[in-house]
């Protein structure tokens, strides 16, 4: 295996590029103009930066501001291998202004963190991002739910149920339909990041996972009234046959030619 190994990956959203890396390379002081959020997947490392020196380990996030000096050394002889996603100030800027409500909070607030919850947040971003089937609901979910996290979301001021179900009835209504958090947030009077929180506290689902149900649900109907499978998926609001697919099986743990077979 070569010792040093960076590829620079396109992703589905405009202002944010992810970089795979695994190598001993040690970095020398320097900046990046974006806010970076990555995972350490293997390995550790050690780097001084604004606040302090500080090691990671595999399983830890890592985060730089915009401007913010650090430079990055492995610990050991063994390289280090880690994932990282570089998002445009004005990004950021848009999505905090919406979680916190127009009031300031742009600085992620720690280089290393060590939460296994945040760490799920980064994989499942990534792995949205780099799929070129996902839908921009589910993306833009994942962005603002990652940010609050290493913005330090502030608690949660509680609402009623009305709005929420106004956001509830519209997906209900035409799951097929392709819907953005904007199109929802405005039915329901809310900040998208308060739509979401607020969702998923009241339902126990975020949007996009509610959606995904909602889909599922319809794909089942449709392959039960006889549509093939290929036209169900498109029908039912999936890119495609493969996507529901894996929808379909992670709630029913059965596929859906599995499904269409048992109703020969």
């Amino acid at each position: 295996m070569a010792t040093e190994r960076f590829r620079i990956v396109r992703t589905g959203v405009e202002g944010i590029e992810a970089v795979f890396a695994d190598s001993r390379h040690t970095f020398a002081r320097h900046t990046h103009e974006t806010y970076g959020i990555g995972l350490i997947e293997r390995g550790a490392q050690k780097s001084t930066s604004g606040r302090g020196l500080v090691e990671a380990a595999a399983g830890n996030t890592i985060t730089v501001n915009p401007g913010e000096v650090h430079d990055g050394a492995p610990l050991g002889d063994a390289p280090r291998a880690w994932r990282m996603l570089y998002l445009e100030p004005a990004l950021v800027r848009a999505a905090a202004e919406d979680i916190f409500e127009g009031r300031p909070r742009e600085e992620f607030y720690a280089p290393v963190l060590d939460d296994g919850r945040i760490a799920g947040l980064v994989s499942r971003l990534l792995a949205l991002l780099l799929d070129a089937g996902a839908d921009a609901l589910g993306r833009e979910e994942q962005l603002l739910l990652l940010l609050a996290a290493v913005l330090r979301e502030e608690a949660p001021r509680q609402d009623g149920p009305a709005a929420i179900g106004r956001a509830r009835d519209r997906l209900d209504a035409d799951p097929a339909l392709a819907v953005t958090l904007e199109d929802l947030a405005g039915d329901c009077g809310l900040g998208r990041f308060r739509l979401v929180r607020d969702f998923a506290r009241l339902t126990g689902l975020t949007p996009h996972a509610y959606l995904l149900q909602r889909r599922t649900e319809l794909a089942r109907r449709l392959i039960a009234a006889g549509t093939p499978l290929a036209e169900a998926a498109i029908e039912a609001g999936f890119a495609d046959q493969s996507h529901m697919t894996r929808n379909f099986t992670r709630r029913y743990g059965y596929t859906p030619g599995a499904f269409l077979a048992a109703r020969a």
